[in-house]
C-alpha cells in the first residue's frame, strides 16, 4: 500500500486525517531518539496530530528517514532552536498544543528558551512531558546514559537470566541483555504516555497544565512492583535464574531442539504441566513438578527430550494443546506466524513490515495514516493547519541524510546538536 492509508491491527486511516481515540489532540515533539519519539509515535498511532520539530542537522540515529518507524503518523517541521527566531517558532506551536515531549538533559530546554516555564506561560493548559533516563534531579541526573545502565541501576537487568543449560548451572553468571525494550520503551515511553494522558485529563477538567517527569529508572523500577512484594514476603530470591519465573524452574524455561531452534516452556499450573509432561513423554518415573530437590534432574530430562526432534516437529506435537509450549521466533519469523497474521499484528506498508497500532479500540481504532515523516516536509502544511504563520517564513532546510552516523541517546543528550558519543550500527 502507498501513503494513502493502511488496514491492519488498529484500523483504517487516510493521509493525515482524523481517526483514533486521540483525534484532535495536538502534540509537539522536540526531536530526539529513543523513548521520546516512540511515545510520540504511540500517540500518533492513536490519532493524535503529532508535529515533530526536527533540527537542521540529520538525525544522530544514523537511519534513513523512510525506515525510521518511530516517526510514522507524524508531521515534521524544521526549526533551528539556536537561531534567534527558533524558540519563538516552537512557542507559537506550543500555544496551540495539548502536549509537548522533550528528551534533553535537565536544564537544556530552559537554556534554549523552550523549557516548562516559557511554554506554560504561553499555554497554561499545556502538559509538558520530559523524557530522560535518570530523571530531572538526583546525583546522576546530568550524566549520559543508555537503557542498559538505567535498567542495571533500577534492579531490572539483574533479573534477566539466560535460560540455557549453562546458565542454569551458573545462575550467578552475567544477565542477558533484552535489547532496549525493558528500559527505553517499557520503563520509558509507556510511562511517559500514561503520564501525559493522565495530566491531559486533569488539564481538560481544570484548565491547568503541568510537567510530567518520566525517567526510565523510575518506570523500570515500577515494573518490578509485584516481584518486590514477593521478595519482601520471602517468595523470591534476590538472585537471577533461581526463581519460578526467571528460568529457575525447569518447566518455565527455554530449551534447544535438535535443529538448533528453541522452544519456550511456560507450563506453570498443574493441569498445564500434566499436559506438557504427557506430550513430551517424560515418563512415569520423571521427578514431580514441585520436587525442587530434583529440579536439576527434571531439567536434564526435559532438555534430553527436546533434543530428539526439530523445533517444527515439537511445534506439531504441542499444536492445539494447553501445554504452554511455543517456538522462539526471530522478528522476521514472527511476521509470518499464523496467529499474528490472522490478527494483522504486523502489517506491510510501502515495503516495510512493522507492528500495527496497539491496543485495539472497538469504536475509535487507531491507524497508520502517514509514513515516517521526512524532516521539514510538512512545514507549510503545519503552518496552515495549526495557524502558525511564523513557520512559513524562511523555513530552515534540513541537511541531507548521509548514512549511518554517531548516536546521542535522547534521554542523555546534553544539547540538541553536538558530537556523537557512540557509533551507530553499521547496518539498518
Amino acid at each position: 500500500m502507498g501513503d494513502s492509508g493502511v488496514r491492519g491491527g488498529g484500523g483504517v486511516g487516510a493521509g493525515g486525517g482524523p481517526g483514533g481515540p486521540l483525534a484532535g489532540v495536538r502534540v509537539v515533539e522536540l526531536a530526539g531518539i529513543g523513548p521520546g519519539p516512540f511515545a510520540a509515535m504511540l500517540l500518533g498511532d492513536l490519532g493524535a496530530d503529532v508535529v515533530r520539530v526536527d533540527r537542521p542537522e540529520p538525525s544522530p540515529l544514523g537511519i534513513e528517514p523512510v525506515y525510521d518507524i518511530a516517526n510514522r503518523n507524524k508531521r515534521s517541521v524544521v526549526v533551528d532552536l539556536k537561531a534567534p527566531g527558533g524558540p519563538g517558532q516552537v512557542l507559537d506551536l506550543v500555544a496551540r498544543a495539548d502536549l509537548l515531549i522533550e528528551g534533553y538533559r535537565p536544564g537544556v530546554a530552559e537554556r534554549l528558551g523552550v523549557g516548562p516555564e516559557a511554554c506554560l506561560a504561553r499555554n497554561p493548559a499545556l502538559v509538558y512531558g520530559r523524557m530522560t533516563g535518570w530523571g530531572q534531579h538526583g546525583p546522576l541526573a546530568a550524566r549520559a546514559g543508555h537503557d542498559i545502565g538505567y535498567t542495571a541501576v533500577a534492579g531490572v537487568l539483574g533479573l534477566v537470566a539466560p535460560t540455557s543449560a549453562a546458565a542454569a548451572a551458573d545462575p550467578d553468571g552475567p544477565p542477558a541483555v533484552p535489547a532496549n525494550l525493558l528500559g527505553d520503551y517499557a520503563g520509558g515511553s509507556l510511562y511517559l504516555v500514561v503520564g501525559l494522558l493522565a495530566a491531559l485529563h486533569h488539564a481538560r477538567a481544570t484548565g491547568a497544565g503541568q510537567v510530567v517527569d518520566a525517567a526510565v529508572v523510575d518506570g523500570a523500577a515500577h515494573l518490578t512492583a509485584v516481584l518486590q512484594g514477593l521478595l519482601a514476603g520471602g517468595r523470591w530470591q534476590d538472585r537471577r535464574g533461581v526463581n519460578l519465573l526467571d528460568g529457575g524452574a525447569p518447566f518455565y524455561a527455554v530449551y534447544p531442539a535438535a535443529d538448533g531452534g528453541h522452544l519456550a516452556v511456560g507450563a506453570l499450573e498443574p493441569q498445564f504441566y500434566a499436559e506438557f509432561a504427557r506430550l513430551l513423554e517424560l515418563g512415569p518415573d520423571a521427578p514431580g513438578q514441585w520436587d525442587t530437590a530434583r529440579w536439576p534432574e527434571l531439567r536434564a530430562r526435559i532438555a534430553a527430550r527436546f533434543a530428539t526432534r526439530s523445533r517444527a516437529a515439537w511445534e506439531a506435537v504441542f499444536a492445539g494443546s494447553d501445554a504452554c509450549v511455543e517456538p522462539v521466533l526471530t522478528m522476521r519469523q514472527a511476521h509470518a506466524h499464523e496467529h499474528l497474521a490472522s490478527r494483522e499484528t504486523y502489517v506491510e506498508v510501502d515495503g516495510i513490515t512493522q507492528p500495527a497500532p496497539a491496543p485495539r479500540f472497538s469504536a475509535t481504532p487507531g491507524a497508520l495514516r502517514r509514513p515516517p515523516a521526512r524532516p521539514g516536509a510538512d512545514t507549510s502544511e503545519v503552518a496552515r493547519d495549526w495557524g502558525v504563520p511564523s513557520l512559513a517564513v524562511e523555513p530552515v532546510e534540513p541537511a541531507e541524510y548521509a548514512g549511518p552516523a554517531g548516536s546521542a541517546e535522547s534521554t542523555g543528550a546534553a544539547e540538541p546538536v553536538g558530537p556523537a558519543r557512540t557509533p551507530a550500527p553499521p547496518t539498518v
